[in-house]
């Protein structure tokens, strides 16, 4: 029977077990640049099959958020550089997240205060964090602009871009983030696209998008070193569509011939309920659907997982999983592995200290042997 602590083959990237750090963003980055308390913090957790870093803004346009890390400039890719070589001598595996929030921004972190940007100008009913004298707090997003479908090759390459400076950086692959509202899933969802031109509308052309970056990236580096983050009912971000299952089991049968390392799938409402009464969504189809198209990548699942439902999922890989991500457990226990591993008590973490700081709640928590 497969457990959590097999090793794994995820496209290009041979995993020496099932568990994955979730990406967790930690505004921890001042500047936008990643700093050599980051790359202990990963490296404490590199027993991790796979970590996913906190999602990383591809352009300045893409920051939605105070402190949080992009993947555009020297300085950028040289603090990148700190943590794959930490994460690499701890043995671990790590890709980056590649991040545009789209209109889940304040226009004060963009550039010259301009209005975010968004598949339609409908203003997202969320929050985003700024921090004032290192203080976090959380602001209402601002009002966007709708993008032109001229600027939309741009963006596309500014995906690719930022795909070649995380290899550069030495950096495993990358995952495209496509969940939790934020600039690709709003472009697929139609409670955020209202276009009337060749990327809203109907199936083929809200996914558009999404399937310009897939291929852009997976031509710079390979498909077997790009994964792809869905949240199909997530309410996360003041998103929402008309018939997610629909949508989703489309893309499947697009994404399923191009070879992608895995798909990582958010069951439920991020952070939230695993289960949805009014938005019922069938998360085995997908994955048959995906097999039936083509798609050979990993199968990971992610929310609200505990030890007991994650070996539960890993066991039936026909219609569970082939790796499980665990976000907020890894914030607390940086060696998550050994303690699913020998049934050890988990830390709890501190809620106060999830988003900006320094080292206290971020790379202080005891492991077992400690």
């Amino acid at each position: 029977m497969t457990t959590l602590f097999d090793p794994v083959q995820a496209g290009s990237l041979q995993l020496a077990n099932r568990i994955a750090m979730a990406p967790l963003t930690r505004n921890r980055a001042p500047g936008a640049i990643p700093t050599p308390l980051m790359a202990q913090y990963y490296a404490q957790r590199a027993s991790a099959g796979l970590l996913i870093t906190e999602a990383t803004a591809i352009s300045p346009q893409a920051q939605g958020y105070a402190d949080v890390p992009g993947l555009y400039s020297t300085e950028q890719l040289d603090g990148w550089k700190q943590v794959t070589e930490a994460v690499h001598k701890a043995d671990g595996k790590i890709v980056v997240q590649l991040w545009h929030v789209g209109r889940v921004s304040h226009t004060s972190l963009q550039p010259d205060n301009q209005a975010p940007v968004a598949p339609s100008a409908i203003r997202a009913q969320t929050k985003t964090v700024l921090i004032d004298k290192g203080v976090p707090t959380f602001a209402d997003t601002s009002m966007p602009r709708a993008l032109d479908a001229a600027e939309l090759p741009a963006i596309v390459q500014d995906y690719r871009h930022a795909a070649r400076n995380a290899i550069a950086c030495g950096f495993d692959g990358v995952e495209i983030h496509a969940a939790n509202g934020y600039l690709l899933e709003q472009f697929m969802k139609t409670g955020a696209n209202q276009r009337t031109d060749d990327y809203g509308g109907n199936l083929k052309n809200r996914t558009r998008l999404l399937l310009e970056v897939v291929r852009a990236i997976t031509d710079e580096i390979g498909a077997g070193r790009t994964g792809l983050r869905i949240s199909p009912v997530t309410p996360a971000n003041d998103i929402a569509d008309e018939n997610p299952q629909k949508l989703f089991d489309y893309l499947m049968h697009q994404i399923g011939p191009l070879g992608l390392a895995y798909v990582h799938v958010i069951e439920g409402a991020t952070g939230g309920a695993r289960e949805l009464p009014e938005q019922p969504f069938d998360y085995a189809h997908l994955k048959t659907l995906y097999r039936a198209a083509g798609g050979q990548g990993a199968w990971m699942v992610n929310n609200a997982y505990d030890a007991a439902l994650a070996e539960q999922a890993v066991a039936d890989v026909a219609q569970g999983a082939d790796i499980v991500a665990f976000g907020r457990p890894y914030i607390a226990n940086p060696d998550l592995v050994a303690r699913l591993q020998r049934k050890a008590p988990l830390n709890t973490p501190d809620r106060n200290t999830f988003y900006g700081g320094g080292a206290a709640g971020y790379t202080d928590y005891p492991t077992l042997d400690a």
